[in-house]
This record gives C-alpha cells, sequence and structure tokens, in this order.
C-alpha cells in the first residue's frame, strides 16, 4: 500500500473528549473516526488488524470444534419473548416496528438465536456436545460511550454457544474454551492479562469469568491475592468480614447533628469518631417500581455493590429519589423502618454483632449515639452487600488482598438451561426421555481487543502494534523519492518484499524524513525500513524495529530473507 494513497488523515492534536491514549493515537494515527455517539468507521489500517484478530480467533475456535456460523442482526420480538428477554432488558436494547406493524429487535447478543437455529436440528444426546460460533456486528445502546473503542454502541464480536447433554460435560468443554481463551489472546500481544470470576449479569448461569488487561485506566475493579492468586471482580469478590463490637455496650442516646449528614460530617462533628463505628444508609428503587424503596445498611467505611444487592433482591435496582417519601436523607436510621410502608430493609454482614454504633435518627439534625444490633434491633438475616476494600484479607488466605483496574477483553459462562428451558429445546437422552440441554456462552469483543492492545503497547511516541496483528509489517521510508535511483531501488523492494509475502506500507510521499519517521512512530508499524541515498551508497538498508530492540543494517540486494526472519521470529 502506497501511503499517499491510504485514506485517513494523520495528525499532531488529539480530540477534547479523548482522555486515554489508545482514542487518541488510534485518530490521530487516522485508524477510525467518529460517526455518532459510540459509533465508528474503521480505516484501512484498523480494519485489517480487526480482521487478522478475526482470523486467531476462528484458528482457536476451530480448534476446539467451533462451527462458524452467522446469525441476523435482527430479530423478531417471539423469539426473546420466549426467553423472557424482550421485558427484562431495559433501554440499551433497541426496539423497533417493520412497515407491516411486527416488533423487532436489534441484536445486542445471540442466545435465543443460537437455540432457534439449534433446536430443530438436533434432537439426540448422540449429537451433543457441539459448540456453534460467529463473528458479527451488535448494537447495544450504551449510555456512557466513551473511550474509543473501549465503550461503544456499535460493535464487532465473537460469540460461542456450547450445547451438553449434563454439566459434567459443560465443564469439561468450558475449561478448553477457557485455555482457548488464553491462546487468543497470547497470540494477539497482550502481556498482562488475567482471568477473574465474575458476575453473569443479564446473561444468566451460575459461573462465569472474565478476562481482564490490567491497565490503570480499566473501568472494572478487580480483587486480587498476591498470596494466594485469588482473582475475582469487585461484583462478586468476597473477603472477611471485620465485625467491631466493643466489650462495654454504652446507653444508645440521641445527638444533635446539625447539617451534618455524609458519614466525613458526621464523625468530624462529633469528634472524629472512626468511620467504621458509624452505619451508612444507601437507598434504592426496585427497577420499575418507583414506590419501593430498598435501604442498605452498610458500616459507614464501606460501600454497597449493587450487583451483590441485586442478587439479594433478585431484582434490578436504581438510585432512589426520595422526594416525598418518609425517609430523610442524610439522617436515616434502623429504628422504625418496620412502620413505614414500601420500604424493604438489607443489612451486610459487616454490622452483624457491631455496637456502640452511630446511625441516623430518622429526624432532621439528629443522629443516634451507641446503638447496638444485637440489643436494639432485631434482626433476621444478615447478607454480604458491601464491595471489598483495599487491604482486607483473603477469604482462603488471609492476606492482604489488593485493587487494580481492568479492562474486560472477554467473558465466557456456563449458562445451564436458562435459554434452552425457557425456548423449548430438548434431546433424547440414552435411556430415551427427554432432557434439556445445558449451554455454554464464550464471548470477544474485537474492537475492544484492538483498543486494549494499543493501551497496553503504545508509548511516548505512538501506537506500538505486535507483529501478529500489525497492519503492516513493515514500513518502508523512501528519502528523497524525487532521486530517480532511490525511487527504482524502493519500488523494486516494495515488490520483493510484497512478493516474499510480507506486508508493506510504502511511504512515497517528498517529505522531509522526520516527518515520515514521525508518521511510522504514530501508526505503530513494527519494522521500519528506510532506503536512501546514502544508503544506497553504501549497499544497504536501514532496518529499526518499532519496539527499540533491534537497530541494524542489512545488505540492500539481499534483504527480503533478513526481513522475512526478523519478521517470523516476533509472529
Amino acid at each position: 500500500m502506497y501511503i499517499s494513497k491510504l485514506v485517513g488523515e494523520r495528525t499532531k492534536t488529539s480530540p477534547a473528549d479523548a482522555v486515554i491514549k489508545s482514542h487518541a493515537l488510534m485518530i490521530r494515527a487516522g485508524y477510525m473516526k467518529l460517526v455518532s455517539n459510540g459509533i465508528w468507521s474503521l480505516a484501512m489500517p484498523a480494519q485489517r488488524i480487526s480482521q487478522k484478530i478475526e482470523n486467531i480467533i476462528r484458528e482457536e475456535m476451530n480448534a476446539i470444534e467451533g462451527q462458524e456460523c452467522l446469525f441476523p442482526v435482527v430479530m423478531p420480538r417471539e423469539l426473546w419473548d420466549e426467553s423472557g428477554r424482550y421485558s427484562s432488558i431495559g433501554d440499551e436494547m433497541v426496539r423497533f416496528k417493520d412497515r407491516k406493524g411486527g416488533d423487532f429487535v436489534l441484536g445486542m447478543t445471540h442466545e435465543e438465536a443460537a437455540v432457534q437455529f439449534a433446536r430443530d436440528a438436533v434432537n439426540s444426546y448422540n449429537q451433543l456436545p457441539f459448540m456453534i460460533y460467529q463473528i458479527q456486528t451488535k448494537f447495544r445502546d450504551e449510555g456512557r460511550a466513551r473511550g474509543g473503542l473501549i465503550r461503544v454502541r456499535e460493535f464487532k464480536m465473537k460469540d460461542a454457544y456450547s450445547f451438553h447433554i449434563d454439566q459434567q460435560d459443560l465443564e469439561k468443554y468450558y475449561y478448553r474454551a477457557y485455555a482457548a481463551y488464553e491462546r487468543i489472546f497470547k497470540r494477539i500481544g497482550m502481556k498482562n492479562f488475567i482471568a477473574v470470576t465474575s458476575d453473569s449479569g443479564m446473561m444468566g448461569g451460575k459461573i462465569s469469568h472474565e478476562f481482564m488487561l490490567l491497565t490503570d485506566v480499566g473501568e472494572d475493579t478487580l480483587v486480587l491475592c498476591p498470596k494466594c492468586g485469588y482473582k475475582s471482580n469487585m461484583e462478586v469478590a468476597n473477603s472477611v468480614v471485620e465485625n467491631y463490637a466493643d466489650e462495654v455496650e454504652l446507653p444508645m442516646e440521641e445527638v444533635y447533628t446539625a447539617d451534618a449528614k455524609e458519614i466525613a460530617e458526621v464523625t468530624k462533628y462529633l469528634g472524629d469518631i472512626p468511620a467504621y463505628k458509624t452505619a451508612k444508609a444507601v437507598c434504592y428503587n426496585i427497577k420499575g417500581d418507583s414506590k419501593t424503596t430498598v435501604v442498605c445498611f452498610v458500616r459507614g467505611d464501606l460501600e454497597v455493590n449493587e450487583a451483590k444487592l441485586k442478587k439479594v433482591l433478585r431484582k434490578e435496582v436504581v438510585p432512589a429519589g426520595l422526594e416525598g417519601s418518609a425517609l430523610v436523607a442524610g439522617n436515616i436510621g434502623c429504628l422504625g423502618l418496620d412502620k413505614l410502608k414500601d420500604v424493604v430493609v438489607v443489612y451486610d454482614n459487616s454490622l452483624k454483632g457491631a455496637n456502640n454504633m452511630v446511625i441516623g435518627a430518622n429526624k432532621e439534625e439528629y443522629h443516634i449515639k451507641n446503638f447496638s444490633f444485637n440489643r436494639d434491633i432485631q434482626i433476621k438475616e444478615f447478607h454480604d452487600i458491601a464491595k471489598v476494600v483495599d487491604g482486607a484479607r483473603c477469604v482462603h488466605c488471609g492476606a492482604p488482598l489488593t485493587l487494580q483496574n481492568g479492562i474486560e477483553i472477554g467473558n465466557i459462562f456456563q449458562l445451564g438451561t436458562k435459554y434452552t428451558e425457557a425456548m423449548g429445546m430438548t434431546v433424547l437422552n440414552k435411556d430415551g426421555k427427554a432432557t434439556t440441554p445445558i449451554m455454554g456462552c464464550y464471548g470477544i469483543g474485537v474492537g475492544r481487543a484492538i483498543a486494549s492492545i494499543a493501551e497496553e503497547s503504545a508509548d511516548e511516541k505512538g501506537l506500538n502494534w505486535p507483529m501478529a496483528i500489525a497492519p503492516w509489517h513493515v514500513y518502508l521510508c523512501a528519502l528523497r523519492p524525487d532521486d530517480p535511483v532511490v525511487r527504482e531501488k524502493a519500488d523494486k523492494l516494495y515488490q520483493d518484499l510484497q512478493s516474499a509475502g510480507i506486508e508493506v506500507l510504502y511511504d512515497d510521499r517528498n517529505v522531509s524524513p522526520g516527518f515520515k519517521f514521525n508518521d511510522c512512530d504514530l501508526m505503530g508499524i513494527p519494522v521500519r525500513v528506510v532506503i536512501s541515498p546514502r544508503s544506497i551508497q553504501n549497499g544497504i538498508v536501514e532496518v529499526q524495529l518499532r519496539d527499540g530492540t533491534l537497530k541494524e543494517n542489512l545488505n540492500l540486494d539481499d534483504c527480503v530473507g533478513g526481513l522475512k526472519k526478523i519478521i517470523e521470529d516476533r509472529i
């Protein structure tokens, strides 16, 4: 490819909303262009990267007996009514009517399509297990699209669905897919990634893992134990619960706290008492039910984990608006809530046995001191609804836990029978009886993989693509292409490289060397080959790797073999 013909402008300036380097650099390097919020056009270099990642994914999915299919982007409502998700998924799923008034959806995931595809064709245990997969465009009306290709609305994804006769067979295949994912991420050039246990969310199922790239710009918080290797997403992470109780219980008393409402304000007003001697009230509404208020109590130094709360309630929640409510924001306490209509109270495990605590008095400007959760209230059960904090003790080995940020680069789920049962898929088992197949689900976002690799490998000069997925292997930099000799030698080398199967981007522009070198670094092409009047005079080409690990001269007349070896050693 001649760079003079390449569509896509390279620039020194980053867009104002590009707060992470992968977003900024991919725009600056001319790899993508914004169409609408969370919707991007990919230029040729980015599309070439995408195709290489897709091919690696295909190879690994085929290696575990995957059958590539293609499901439709548009699906009728009836399929999603069968699973129950037409009503349970919110505004992130796009619903529309066709010209005949029929209800349709844009596919944001394809469990329903996979079951519909398989249920009539598969009727015996002899046909199990099998896995079908696709690489398909999806649309999710993400409310917080940002970060370039990290969080988008339209995206390309590999999603796979496996079907099994029993749980044992699913687990056996699940860990084959787990191993395939590790190979995929290594092959596409990721280095600092891990797999963590995670929440299945709207996908359903009980066991799931997320593959995470560890990076400070990641939106997910990961809980890690450096000693025993425990790894979990914050959504489902556990730690040893620290319950604090004083030997002497003091008498409960109501105290004036003026306009202090936040925990930090209350503790300061009461003489800098520690936050762990307070109980924090956090309020939610059941999604779709603005009348019911869920009041959660956690220790004052902790935060509510909404994913855990949803599991306790078995319902979705949203932050509560307390306008017109009997609850007094900032002064909510435990006493008397059982007398209020449409109030559900949930207590965190951290409060079990706690005494001499500060809680709200359920009236303006007052709190209660020396409250005991054993003495002053009857609580039937406590739940784990708190986020793990940095330094909390590991439930497996007792060592201090650490928190790190990560970008989700892939996920796998043991779905169970959530979809096959709802959609009436059965097969005959060995005894000739109808049984419901068990499913697994496995996803990788291609665009997010591109952005994540860029985020991990880029430096102050620009992008720095791994050889296996780079848009081109070689950036052929002709200095003084207006010189007939340089042009002739560069053109010949360009043709020789292509004939040898080496992918090359030829900078044929008559611009300064610095301009060309800057574009090469910005675009992240792994191998820079410089040919110039001086190098021709010396019978060499100058070779330099983008990552700085190699800088050498090769003989001009037989450099192709040397370049091919450099490339093959790094793929």
